[in-house]
């Protein structure tokens, strides 16, 4: 099925079989029916949104390839029924790229239709805060579990593929995709010496069943490791891409993957459950052809500073960062409106090097180019820093 045709089908589905409705009349008059008729999402005819069209808003332009980053935002977990009042900080701190890292909206049901996920779409789109947003900032974005249509969902999900073409009508079309459906990519921004390169894995669309978590495993959470090597996060394309893209030259080169790859002391989403994949992760960016590399993820409703040694091109063991040039650094950047509603229960332990922030947050990534220094940090709504973190470039 085409984007439109998927698109279509979703309104039609949800205003009683109607054979004439178009893309832009699902996301204005057709979107408001889907809404109104899916229980427990905001009604955009309720916030007076229906006398005035609401297409799925035209992102500012990138950057232009030459052009040398120094401020780089991420963000994660943004309900389009909440207010977003953490737009005025990040517009505030003037950044040049807005990276979303997924969970862009919140759509996900355990069953097999994408009406929800329609209607949220439906409903970011005509969110004046979202709008205004989209129109300011230019921005790359990549999906986590609720905008892939299934909570903590994998390659084993029937309708990736239709939630993906969903994804690209609201984002716009990749500039390369990839053949085998995925939604990675990557950016190179910057002359040489200060070329920054962002990579964005997709760690839904072929990512293997986890493991749920038995008796015995220690933290709080839904999973636990599982040792088998033949289950994967990325499927074998996206890791030969990704080893592909790590041999081109950067300067600084940042990962982002939805779901974290450091953290440890729990058990829900993060790269941890399949301890393999983690180290062959952390064994390529090790080996990475020059540069530093820093790792930003989302997903957990909590931000967090991690770091973590890695020697002589092996893989990390978890052992706490020190600060040298070897460590890897992760920022999780969490959650943009979504924030739990208590203090997490993450185990404090390596390689854990910041406090948990429970509150709304953005991350932003500093570059000093003529200092060949790099700061992570992850700020709120009153654009003050929670916490920070330096590495050298």
């Amino acid at each position: 099925m085409t984007r439109r045709s998927i698109l279509d089908a979703a309104a039609r589905r949800s205003v009683g079989g109607s054979t004439d409705i178009t893309r832009r009349d699902f996301v204005t008059g057709a979107g408001v029916a889907l809404i109104a008729a899916t229980p427990g999402l905001p009604s955009i005819a309720a916030a007076g949104a229906v006398a005035e069209p609401s297409p799925a808003p035209t992102g500012a332009p990138l950057p232009k390839p030459d052009a040398a980053l120094t401020r780089i935002a991420f963000g994660s977990c943004l309900n389009q029924g909440r207010p977003q009042p953490i737009w005025p900080a990040i517009f505030a701190a003037d950044p040049q790229l807005m990276v979303m890292l997924g969970d862009n909206v919140y759509g996900s049901t355990n069953v097999d239709t994408l009406e929800p996920l329609a209607a949220a779409y439906v409903a970011q789109a005509a969110n004046p805060e979202f709008r205004a947003a989209r129109a300011k900032l230019p921005m790359l974005a990549i999906w986590d579990d609720h905008d892939f249509g299934r909570n903590d969902g994998g390659g084993d999900y029937v309708l990736r593929r239709e939630a993906a073409e969903m994804f690209l009508a609201f984002w716009g079309a990749l500039e390369n995709r990839p053949a085998d459906g995925g939604l990675y990519q990557a950016r190179s921004f910057g002359p040489a010496g200060q070329r920054v390169q962002l990579i964005l894995l997709d760690t839904r669309s072929f990512r293997s069943p986890l493991k749920p978590k038995s008796p015995s495993f220690p933290h709080w959470g839904r999973y636990e490791p599982d040792d088998d090597a033949s289950k994967t996060v990325l499927g074998p394309v996206q890791w030969s891409w990704l080893a592909d893209r790590l041999a081109e030259p950067a300067d600084v080169r940042i990962l982002v993957s939805s779901i974290q790859v450091l953290a440890e002391g729990h058990g829900f989403e993060r790269w941890g459950n399949l301890p393999a994949e983690r180290r062959r992760l952390l064994k390529l960016v090790a080996g990475a052809a020059g540069g530093r590399t820093v790792i930003v993820s989302g997903d957990r409703h909590y931000g967090a500073i991690y770091a973590e040694a890695l020697a002589g091109g092996a893989a990390g063991d978890g052992t706490a960062g020190t600060g040298s040039s070897t460590d890897i650094v992760e920022l999780t950047a969490s959650a943009m409106n979504m924030p739990t509603s208590g203090p997490a229960q993450d185990a404090i332990m390596a390689p854990l090097v910041s406090q948990i922030v429970a509150r709304e947050n953005f991350g932003l990534v500093e570059i000093d180019w003529a200092g060949r220094r790099l700061s992570l940090g992850l700020r709120g709504v009153d654009g003050a820093t929670f916490v920070a973190r330096d590495v050298r470039i």
